[in-house]
């Protein structure tokens, strides 16, 4: 049988603690837990979960785990706000101004706030940025104020350090430092400053101890990368897709213009990621060796993630254009079908296209995870994509890349959709029309005329 989430965090949490040798009583380690939960839990969440939380804790030590269980509490602009249980211990540390939070001034003595500052190289006065750290950060300040009461300062200096070695995908400093060496200064003077430690000996094996621990904790975090299985790391993009994009949460309602925006804005940050950029070493940890096997691990996976959306791109920028031209931008149910039903099995595009060819350049991988699906399931979207199937079976790999090079340039303006349509094969996507036609029942004529003047 499976514990509960909210029971595994107080086990988690409670092990920490007694791991830690500090006694917090179990109604303590309850509310906590609570809080965690609850905001881990919010309905727009599909990656940042009690799941990933709760995976990030197995085989962890004491330190890491009070991190692991913290370091996502916030996400601000997922979340549209705090979460409603920590609302009061952030609003006295920032200001919200336009679309942007800044930092308050903290005073001197509240040294809890002191170190998150320091840890992550903030100051009063400044914009949190987005995505170098904001949510991240206001995590870390829940985490001191529940844990401050409790905690050894070492303990507390090392939580926090590791919550902050999880902001994802950090290029290095103009002079060259990486965030790890970075982060690893901040910890010294924060050992100097607040543990009195003096001797080099003491500062390095003090730093090299939090920083193994901060290190281990940021790789766990963007384990995925190194997924053995490309199409597990498929799934896991799927769901920060879900998670990111708004319109797709109305399952059944969103456009075809909102899915191809979703998956174009992925395919961008992915195809800016450098694969170098994913995971973190510090000081021969991890061993060179596995450091270099994560990162070509990583950049196989992202390569793969990429095939795979451009060819989901191209294939939704097809059906677009056909919809553009029949009367306008609609929900993908109008052309696609359902994806379920409480009534039945829903009738659905795939049931109306043919298999398709048997091309030579096709690339046997990203065609099984098309035809037999993604391992994750899926809330917004069918986890398989025989429209998309079909079309890189006749396509090509090739042809499909050519194909998406004109989808970007309509998406663009710089093509209009019956020019893009105009330069598929004329099979295809005869077979394409026809399908959709069974299914888009008020656009079935304009449809079986757009077949028409193609063909002519």
């Amino acid at each position: 049988m499976t514990v509960a989430n909210i029971n595994q965090f107080i086990q988690h949490l409670h092990a920490a603690f007694e791991g830690l040798r500090v006694n917090v009583p179990m109604p303590e380690i309850e509310k906590m837990a609570v809080l965690v939960h609850s905001a881990m839990e919010s309905p727009r969440r599909r990656y940042h979960c009690s799941a990933h939380a709760l995976y990030m804790c197995e085989g962890m030590n004491p330190r890491q785990v009070l991190a692991a269980v913290f370091h996502d509490l916030v996400y601000y602009q997922l979340d549209g706000g705090f979460p409603a249980r920590v609302t009061h211990l952030l609003t006295p540390l920032v200001s919200q101004q336009k679309d942007d939070l800044v930092l308050l001034k903290v005073s001197g003595q509240d040294r809890g706030m002191q170190l998150c500052f320091q840890l992550f190289g903030f100051s009063a006065g400044q914009v949190l940025p987005l995505f170098r750290g904001m949510n991240e950060f206001l995590s870390a300040a829940v985490a001191v104020r529940l844990l401050e009461p409790y905690l050894a300062q070492a303990d507390l200096i090392a939580v926090v350090a590791c919550i902050e070695a999880t902001v994802p995908f950090r290029a290095p400093q103009a002079d060259g430092q990486d965030c790890a060496g970075l982060l690893a200064s901040r910890v010294r003077h924060q050992a100097r400053l607040c543990l009195g430690l003096s001797e080099d000996a003491a500062l390095d094996a003090y730093t090299d101890a939090v920083m193994c621990d901060a290190i281990a904790i940021a790789n766990r975090d963007v384990s995925g990368f190194a997924e053995s299985s490309p199409a597990k790391f498929v799934s896991a993009t799927w769901l920060l897709i879900e998670e990111s994009n708004a319109p797709l949460a109305a399952v059944g309602v969103y456009t075809l213009r909102d899915y191809r925006e979703a998956l174009s804005r992925m395919q961008i940050f992915l195809n800016g990621l450098e694969p170098e950029r994913v995971f973190t070493h510090y000081a021969g940890f991890p061993q060179a060796d596995k450091f270099k096997r994560l990162t070509r691990a990583a950049a196989l996976n992202i390569s793969f993630a990429l095939s795979f959306l451009q060819l989901k791109i191209t294939s939704i920028s097809i059906i677009e254009a056909l919809a553009l031209e029949t009367g306008g931008n609609c929900p993908v149910s109008m052309f696609l079908g359902d994806i379920r039903s409480a009534v039945g099995k829903p009738e659905r595009i795939e049931n109306y296209l043919p298999i398709g060819p048997e091309p030579q350049d096709l690339d046997p991988q990203v065609l099984h995870v098309l035809e037999k699906g993604r391992p994750e399931d899926s809330r917004n979207d069918l986890t398989i994509s025989p429209l998309t199937a079909y079309m890189y079976r006749c396509l090509g790999a090739a042809g499909s890349a050519g194909a998406l090079s004109r989808a970007q340039a309509m998406a663009k303006g710089e093509l209009l959709p019956a020019q893009f349509l105009a330069t598929l094969p004329p099979d295809m996507l005869a077979s394409m029309i026809d399908a959709c036609a069974r299914i888009a029942i008020s656009r079935r004529d304009p449809l079986v005329k757009l077949r028409s003047s193609l063909q002519r």
